[in-house]
């Protein structure tokens, strides 16, 4: 079986026909899975799982029989692997459940791995792996994670912090490209970003040295105006010291903001459109990409 959940949350069968998915049953039921998948190889506590569940004053006298329930329909769903192969397991842990799958088989766990990796490389200075990993973690997302759980009605924080530091890991992404001089080939997501994230400097930053690499130093200062102006009106505040170190380093045409020498700004034949990390819809309450 895999696992997704970086967008609406599918189950597809060990050996069913491309395309097939499992019938998870209802809204409850698909509920316990994700939240359990969310904490894959870790113990969830019965009174962790009622609260994901049920808001404090919502939860009916029988709210424990639920999730039992639900948990028990989903073993159900869940001990049919094929033969030969480890399936996943939902157990009984005190104080709660357990459900243990291998990493390979749920794309978040992949995803992390990937994003583990990619930094790894990055902060060692292997720029080029450092993209090609943290790209095809990005390109993992389907869209907003649990989706269709969201427009249900599931709020868990764990849901906001997993799309905030996706952002992150685009900007680890942009950086690994604009140190390999693919600006070009970025340039289209970065000012999709920025759009919907007006008040992020790190991004913006790397809008700016996007443009001017690629001629367009008036674009580039318009950026640091435009963001300056955002936080000013927003939070009160200045950009920070790098930020305004940048706009200095344009309005100067500083040389270190070229290319570095050992990389080149073509368009790689090994980069297929589908590599491309697409952006998922941004957070409720950001602007529109």
């Amino acid at each position: 079986m895999q696992f997704r959940l970086l967008g609406p949350l599918e189950v597809e069968p060990a050996g069913g026909p491309p395309g097939s998915l499992v019938d998870l049953g209802g809204h409850r039921q698909r509920a316990v899975l994700a939240y359990l998948l969310l904490h894959a190889n870790k113990v969830v506590s019965t009174s962790q799982m009622l609260s994901a569940l049920w808001a404090d004053d919502e939860a009916p006298m029988t709210a424990r029989k639920i999730l039992q329930n639900a948990v028990w329909k989903l073993r159900g769903v869940l001990s049919r692997p094929p033969r030969g192969e480890q399936g996943p397991e939902l157990l009984t842990r005190a104080p709660g459940y357990l459900l243990r799958v291998s990493q390979q088989r749920v794309d978040l766990l992949d995803y992390e791995q990937r994003v583990v990796t990619g930094r790894a490389a990055l902060a060692a200075g292997d720029v080029e792996p450092a993209r090609r990993s943290l790209g095809e973690a990005l390109a993992l997302w389907r869209g907003p994670v649990l989706s269709d759980l969201v427009e249900e009605g599931i709020c868990w924080p764990e849901l906001t912090a997993l799309q905030n530091r996706r952002l992150d890991v685009l900007e680890d992404h942009f950086e690994a490209a604009l140190a390999c001089g693919r600006h070009q080939l970025v340039l289209p997501d970065l000012e999709s970003l920025v759009a919907a994230e007006p008040l992020r400097e790190r991004a913006s930053g790397q809008l700016m040295v996007a443009l001017y690499r690629c001629g367009r130093q008036a674009e580039a200062l318009a950026v640091f105006g435009r963001v300056r102006t955002a936080l000013v009106e927003g939070l009160g505040l200045e950009p920070g010291r790098e930020l305004h170190r940048l706009q200095q380093a344009i309005l100067t045409q500083d040389p270190t903001l070229e290319v570095p020498r050992t990389a080149g700004d073509r368009e790689p034949a090994d980069l297929a459109p589908a590599a491309r990390p697409a952006l998922s819809p941004p957070l409720p309450g950001a602007a529109p990409a």
